[in-house]
């Protein structure tokens, strides 16, 4: 008994060992998990669809979610917004950790999405519900978008003046399911509709090798 004793102990100590082991890395994971602080960003170029894959395949970007905003009718669905006279257009909603990438980075890549001199949609898409616009959530977003602005209009890459708004952001109604990742779920329907928007036609002809996309 003595002997059998002598050998269970080192091994009970051992399975306490790993035991408390484990749960100090899971409570060190979840507790680095709850110090990640993350960011909002809204905002509309258009066909929605084509805004979500150029800020999901950047780094540091935790989501990104299609829907509508910038107008006044609550709970709006696609069919009100894409037939117009809701004042709402539709935009992306951008979770990011700031820590990884920054706001300003995200509005690079947005300038090189759009055609900031069209105040009448974005390509193929017509009406005030595809205006380009940047909703500012607080004064430095505020800052940096109106400030990006002024450089990109700076920089005489457009003749034509900049239109797309940067207003406070409202409430932001993400759209029905079956828009989210619309470029994943239909990669061949999402394929045709780009090409024949005219979008990349523009886009490569403004920014050639220096496009994100």
């Amino acid at each position: 008994m003595h002997r059998r004793l002598t050998l269970l102990i080192p091994l009970l100590c051992l399975l306490i060992a790993v035991g408390l082991l484990a749960a100090m890395e899971k409570k060190i994971e979840t507790a680095g998990r709850a110090a990640v602080t993350t960011e909002r960003a809204i905002l509309a170029g258009g066909c929605f669809w084509c805004m979500e894959h150029p800020f999901e395949k950047l780094p540091g970007v935790l989501s990104v979610t299609s829907g509508y905003t910038a107008g006044s009718k609550e709970n709006p669905t696609y069919r009100q917004v894409s037939a117009g006279g809701t004042g709402h257009t539709e935009a992306v909603e951008i979770v990011f950790d700031p820590a990884r990438v920054s706001y300003q980075q995200l509005l690079e890549v947005f300038w090189m999405q759009i055609d900031p001199t069209d105040a009448g949609g974005q390509f193929v898409d017509r009406g005030s519900q595809y205006r380009s616009g940047i909703y500012f959530l607080d004064a430095k977003q505020q800052h940096l978008a109106e400030e990006s602005k002024r450089q990109l209009a700076a920089s005489g890459r457009f003749t034509a003046p900049l239109v797309t708004e940067i207003v406070p952001a409202g409430i932001f109604y993400p759209a029905e399911d079956y828009h989210q990742d619309y470029y994943k779920k239909n990669p061949v329907r999402y394929k045709y509709y780009r090409y024949g928007s005219g979008r990349d036609r523009y886009l490569d002809k403004i920014w050639g090798e220096d496009r994100e996309g």
